[in-house]
């Protein structure tokens, strides 16, 4: 945290200490700084040091910036991202402690639809769990199966536009479950969040996927060194 401010903190996020020149030159989103209100979205405060280090990023890779965006397979398969706020959803996703989490609070997940509400299904001398279930979002993932197949293309030199892409997912039927797992401490801060998605996927020619996706975010105390 470097300051609390009227209506939230502003903090720092930041790579390992032990991260290496290398690691660094591969990640231009960190540092980073943000205004974290109590209540609304995170706002990214550097943006403009990111800017700076996305260029140099693109020109140590040879890369421009008309290749923003394209998906560039090495070892392995990644999209060039050059967008500083991109790194406000990366965020979100590990951010543990802006959830509100009670009984009987409306909860909302990206990859749900709708809403759900937590219930508490135990408690502990340390703490407490609690669990909401909530239906998949079947637009969130065809778009996300979409992505994939433009990815695939790019790689596999067999180009698919996104629209294209979106209206062959279309045909498929979705179906299934996200279930949201908290376990807190005794003073409510949430220690860990474990996200079970459920889905069955049935195509056109109705052929069906079933598929179990589980992750987990654990809060983990880091060694002062």
């Amino acid at each position: 945290m470097i300051a609390v401010r009227e209506g939230g903190l502003e903090l720092e996020y930041d790579l390992p200490k032990e991260a290496t020149a290398d690691d660094r030159a591969r990640s231009w989103q960190f540092p980073v700084r943000v205004f974290r209100p109590t209540k609304g979205a995170m706002q990214l405060l550097n943006g403009s040091e990111l800017e700076e280090r996305v260029d140099t990023w693109l020109k140590a890779g040879d890369f421009t910036r008309a290749d923003c965006g394209r998906w560039i397979f090495t070892w392995n398969a990644f999209r060039m991202e050059c967008d500083p706020q991109s790194v406000i959803k990366t965020l979100e996703a590990f951010d543990l402690r802006s959830a509100d989490i009670r009984e009987g609070v409306t909860y909302q997940d990206s990859e749900a639809e709708g809403t759900g509400t937590l219930t508490k299904k135990a408690t502990r001398p340390d703490g407490a769990t609690f669990a909401v279930e909530m239906g998949v979002d079947p637009g969130a993932l065809r778009r996300a199966r979409a992505e994939a197949d433009v990815a695939a293309g790019e790689i596999m030199q067999q180009p698919v536009t996104l629209d294209a892409a979106l209206r062959e997912r279309a045909k498929e039927r979705v179906t299934g479950t996200r279930t949201v797992t908290f376990e807190t401490d005794t003073a409510g801060n949430v220690r860990s969040r474990t996200s079970v998605t459920q889905v069955e996927i049935q195509g056109a020619a109705g052929k069906t996927e079933s598929r179990t996706v589980t992750e987990t975010v654990e809060r983990r105390a880091v060694s002062g060194g």
